[in-house]
């Protein structure tokens, strides 16, 4: 008889269910009845008579098609992405009318600035998404925590780039705690999981580790800026 995995490995993810050898078959392709919170209606189409299928980014359940993509859009999602940016892309619209904000506030571990986190700016840059960045927002001699205060005010969300430096960095409640604690008070904040894990996270803030977000074990970086482009895009 098969056995569940769930004790060792987890079923969080709609992959690593799908890989269970004893509940996978319960998993693929279950976009057709997912359950959801009653807090907000689920914001996807289901893909058409194709069936499920992979993102370029590899995974299997990725079968469902956000409402907000575009026609021309590629990207697919898992009922736990979906879940996930919903609320986020309400409180987009929500803060859509309120004049000069950029579309994301990019929250990084200090020793991330001129690597992934760079690396992740420049992929929404040039799907022409706005970011607040600090490498690029805040000037010589300007006040650091004035003009954070300033960025997270006028941004519509806010992602978290969780590495295992910013691992490092939190528990010694600098800059990014503080930032993280004006963004977990608001339906606004997406983590992005990169060479690290939630259940790593987990040890170190239970709180951010409680937000589904995003993952490059799932996708690639360059998909990962492209959902988030399309997210916050009207």
């Amino acid at each position: 008889m098969a056995r569940c995995t769930a004790p060792v490995r987890g079923h969080r993810t709609a992959s690593a269910a799908a890989d269970c050898p004893a509940c996978g078959a319960r998993y693929r392709g279950y976009s057709s009845s997912p359950s959801y919170p009653p807090a907000y209606s689920p914001s996807y189409s289901p893909l058409g008579s194709s069936g499920g299928g992979r993102s370029s980014g590899g995974g299997s359940g990725r079968s469902l098609r956000a409402r907000w993509s575009g026609a021309s859009s590629s990207q697919l999602y898992t009922p736990e992405e979906l879940r996930a940016l919903t609320p986020i892309r309400d409180t987009v619209k929500k803060r859509a009318s309120l004049p000069d904000l950029r579309h994301i506030f990019l929250c990084h571990a200090w020793d991330d600035r001129q690597g992934v986190a760079k690396e992740l700016c420049d992929l929404l840059v040039a799907r022409d998404v706005s970011v607040w960045f600090s490498e690029n927002d805040i000037g010589l001699g300007e006040p650091f925590l004035r003009a954070i205060d300033r960025g997270l005010a006028k941004s519509r969300i806010g992602i978290v780039l969780v590495t295992p430096a910013l691992l490092k960095r939190l528990p010694a409640a600098g800059v990014a705690d503080k930032e993280l604690s004006v963004l977990l008070a608001r339906d606004q904040l997406i983590p992005i999981v990169h060479n690290t894990t939630y259940e790593a996270l987990r040890e170190v803030s239970p709180m951010l580790a409680s937000r589904n977000g995003l993952e490059t074990a799932e996708m690639p970086m360059a998909d990962v800026a492209a959902k988030l482009a399309e997210l916050v895009t009207l």
